[in-house]
């Protein structure tokens, strides 16, 4: 009985290890199959952040509302739009923002299913560091991102330490897992890891 029981146990430890080799896979091969969106995505909002902070949030399954916050010196404004309505041109203006390319960033969003982008600051040695955080909900392209799951990434913009498994580190030395948002970061490449959420921001 004992070892019929280390039998099973054994077999359900290979199979998770499977799984989370096959999702580390798939997760990896959808951001290369993406890259250039992606990328763009993340290099159009990096720039625009700078004018003015803000974010961009989808709030309905058909991408058709759009959530926008921008944040003053004084206070966060939170506006919501159906995407097409001229009253998102107008707020963008009247907030000094390149209407055009915000507009083309959100085209981007809702063509590869993008639903929030935001900025996110941490600090490393007392240091403040920002990186561009984003998730995405894909077209079930595997039984991994089911309907529920969110494809979560984030784009460092330096070089970031990893353990032997590819997990986000806090610190070299001292090897402890970082947490973004609760999360723990799997690497794609030295400046972009990625995790599957539950939850989309």
């Amino acid at each position: 009985m004992y070892y019929k029981f280390r039998n099973i146990l054994a077999i359900i430890g290979l199979l998770c290890a499977v799984l989370s080799c096959a999702s580390n896979n798939i997760s990896s091969k959808y951001y290369y199959q993406n890259k250039n969106t992606l990328d763009s995505i993340e290099h159009s909002y990096k720039h625009l952040y700078l004018e003015r902070p803000f974010s961009i949030a989808f709030t309905n399954r058909s991408f058709n509302t759009v959530t926008i916050q921008i944040i003053t010196d004084t206070l966060s404004y939170i506006y919501e739009f159906t995407v097409n309505e001229q009253r998102l041109k107008d707020t963008l203006v009247a907030y000094h923002l390149d209407s055009a390319k915000i507009i083309d960033l959100i085209t981007k969003m809702k063509a590869i299913r993008c639903t929030w982008i935001n900025s996110y600051n941490f600090y490393v040695a007392e240091k403040k560091k920002s990186l561009v955080f984003m998730s995405i909900k894909p077209i079930a392209i595997n039984a991994v991102f089911s309907y529920k799951k969110y494809y979560m990434l984030t784009y460092f913009q330096q070089p970031q330490y990893f353990d032997s498994t590819g997990k986000l580190l806090d610190k070299k030395r001292l090897r402890t897992l970082r947490k973004i948002n609760g999360e723990i970061f799997q690497r794609i490449n030295d400046k972009v890891c990625y995790t599957v959420s539950g939850k989309f921001r």
